[in-house]
């Protein structure tokens, strides 16, 4: 006989044996579960499901409480959703695993790093191309200039190097760039405006365009590419090889671009907006920070003096000798460039170690190579010209206590100034945003804002402040998607708020590496990037490293961990606790220590994910049969495992069928697809 009761306001009918779960599903009310499964008898372990009866006020698990004649039942009200949040955050507060790889998180475009590795080791480097492209629109560029901030962060760091994961965008790139072509939507009828046609810029005309936007791109320049065309030297990326070959595909997208328009000179903002259905200003970070001193208009400015030398061809006057103030990568471009110009008596002065510099080790290391001379601790004072000659006053400087950004402060050493002659002194200590007048802007002059409302959008070092280039392309795809919500209503998948992490390797052992490819995980050590001779490093703007073969990448790609969670893209808990804006350290406490069991050819528990539902050990037993799962120990030690802790023994029919059921990738298959 039916029942009826009362759910979120509602009279429903429930048939006998039907849960309040059941019920409130063919109601389109979506109850949240981790631990149910029909195919077995009801285990009521997470507790996410609860659901309130409002005449006793006691909270009941749906999935299995069954509803009573006249029952008021409240499934969506704030207190449920409250007590729904706390049971999934006190399973996160257990939870103990890597919902992505470290690498893929420390991308600040979010590439799927894994994926792409995994394609280039088993040779598939047109489909590592297609996988790099969904995050990074300018790989050939990036794969020679990215900082690898996922390299920093790879486990295989510990006891060892990273995974040369560049390489890999490098090598695709280079092999499938000019033939490949992605599927553009249909035309939508909608157009946008960007200004700039740096990597921001194109960044947002990319992802627009593949989703049937029209894009006029508008440029200062006579040629797109911005800093990457003339703030970064030819010897790191080459223009008519590389940048002129990946800029054409943009054309052949339909991307239009018009240049010599300047925002503000003879392009009119109010203009583009009646014009267009949104407008974006990706106009970068072209003003150079002055060095803070007496005669400091003396200096010529680190991207003035790098476009100056891209604008003619890489052929100029041979500077002489050379003073470079500043430590970050455009200082090092400055000094490196300066030695292929001629220059014999390179120096670059900092006013923190080399330990504080922020510029790239690489570079750093490069640089002394190629003769550059390096002079720490000291601070500009005074620029002045005497007999034809530039002479830079410089004090000693000594480290005082961290300041806000954790390097430690440099302070002046009274009475320990010194001199030091030159024939060209360069500023390369930072660079600021000029915004055109009409643009809401920061205390620091940047763009207020990605979204500015009245059809503005920003995105690029303008936003952000002079940064790299993977990390424009970040914000130009995020304006990209921002303005795809706003003139077509379109809803993309947002990224995952819930990441839990076993640690940076910095704060993991050689013990915590735990083998998850067996046999397959290779011990070799990096392969090394071939550099051109250091003659022609010195004497010529050659690119300075070749790209790896494909044999040697896709043997480095074996030393990759595959750390992610195998049931990343799937996991409920994940899933659940972001519908309901959980916290991952809302209760702090002791963690369930990562325990593997990798003995089975295919299938690998990781008993740190476990949350104790009991599905497998039910479906083990109820669905296939085998009864190969038991539940061992009691409290917070339970653990899931088998006989006599045997492992997976020969009995079991790789069926997959607990895999399958697992809600958070406690079990999962050994080879990721």
């Amino acid at each position: 006989m039916s029942i009826e009761f009362i759910l979120d306001g509602r009279t429903v009918t429930a048939e006998p044996g039907q849960t309040i779960m059941e019920v409130a599903r063919n109601n389109n009310i979506n109850i949240p579960g981790l631990c149910g499964e029909k195919r077995i008898s009801k285990t009521t372990s997470c507790f996410v499901c609860v659901v309130k009866d409002v005449k006793t006020g006691r909270f009941l698990p749906s999935c299995s409480a069954m509803p009573a004649p006249g029952q008021e039942i409240d499934a969506s009200g704030a207190d449920v959703i409250e007590m729904r949040r706390t049971a999934l955050n006190l399973l996160l507060s257990e939870h103990n695993g890597d919902c992505e790889a470290p690498c893929t998180l420390a991308c600040p475009a979010h590439a799927p790093v894994e994926e792409y590795v995994r394609a280039g080791r088993n040779g598939d480097f047109a489909e590592a191309l297609k996988i790099i492209k969904k995050r990074i629109p300018l790989p050939m560029s990036i794969g020679r200039v990215c900082p690898r901030f996922c390299e920093k962060q790879c486990r295989r760091n510990i006891g060892g190097k990273p995974v040369a994961i560049n390489e890999f965008k490098r090598l695709a790139a280079d092999l499938y760039y000019d033939t490949y072509m992605e599927d553009i939507a249909p035309d939508t009828g909608k157009s946008v405006a960007i200004v700039g046609a740096g990597p921001a810029g194109l960044s947002a005309a990319y992802y627009l365009r593949l989703e049937g936007v029209n894009v006029t791109v508008f440029e200062a320049m006579e040629k797109a590419g911005g800093m990457t065309r003339y703030g970064i030297p030819e010897y790191r990326l080459p223009k008519k090889a590389i940048l002129d070959r990946e800029l054409a595909h943009f054309e052949k997208l339909g991307v239009k671009f018009e240049f010599g328009k300047k925002l503000g000179s003879n392009l009119s903002l109010d203009e583009l907006k009646a014009k267009f259905d949104a407008v974006v200003i990706a106009i970068g970070c072209w003003k150079s920070s002055g060095i803070r001193c007496e005669g400091e208009e003396l200096a010529v400015s680190g991207i003035d003096f790098l476009r100056n030398v891209a604008l003619n061809d890489n052929v100029a006057p041979n500077p002489g000798k050379v003073i470079v103030v500043g430590g970050g990568n455009t200082a090092m471009d400055c000094l490196r460039t300066s030695v292929r110009l001629g220059s014999s008596d390179v120096n670059c002065f900092y006013r923190r170690t080399e330990a504080e510099m922020p510029a790239e080790k690489i570079e750093i290391e490069e640089a002394k190579e190629e003769g550059v001379n390096f002079h720490y601790l000291a601070a500009p004072v005074k620029l002045e010209k005497r007999n034809g000659k530039l002479v830079m006053t410089f004090r000693k400087m000594e480290l005082g206590e961290p300041d806000a950004s954790g390097r430690r402060k440099p302070v002046e050493i009274p009475g320990s100034d010194y001199e030091v002659e030159a024939d060209t002194v360069i500023a390369a200590i930072g660079q600021k945003t000029e915004a055109p007048e009409g643009l809401p802007v920061n205390r620091f002059g940047y763009l207020e804002a990605a979204n500015m409302g009245n059809k503005l959008y920003s995105a690029g070092d303008c936003l952000s402040g002079a940064a790299t280039v993977v990390e424009a392309v970040a914000t130009g795809r995020n304006a990209a998607l921002e303005i795809l919500h706003d003139i077509l209503g379109r809803e993309f998948e947002k990224e995952s708020s819930i990441n839990v992490s076993r640690g940076n390797w910095q704060e993991l052992s050689a013990d915590d590496l735990v083998v998850l490819r067996g046999d397959e995980l290779s011990q070799d050590a990096r392969q090394g990037l071939k550099l051109i001779s250091l003659e022609e490093r010195k004497t010529t703007f050659k690119e300075t490293t070749f790209t790896m073969e494909k044999e040697r990448v896709m043997q480095e790609g074996k030393r990759c961990i595959e750390c992610s969670c195998t049931d990343k893209s799937s996991c409920k808990l994940r899933q659940y606790a972001d519908e309901y804006g959980c916290d991952v350290n809302a209760f702090s406490g002791e963690k369930q220590l990562p325990s593997y069991d990798v003995r089975h050819p295919l299938i690998i528990q990781d008993r740190g994910k476990c949350i104790k539902c009991g599905v497998c050990v039910k479906i083990c037993k109820e669905v296939v049969n085998k009864g190969l799962l038991s539940q061992k120990k009691r409290g917070f030690y339970t653990v899931i495992g088998t006989a006599f802790e045997s492992g997976f023994p020969a009995a079991c029919a790789d069926c997959g069928e607990c895999v399958n059921a697992c809600p958070t990738g406690a079990l999962g298959w050994r080879k990721k697809k």
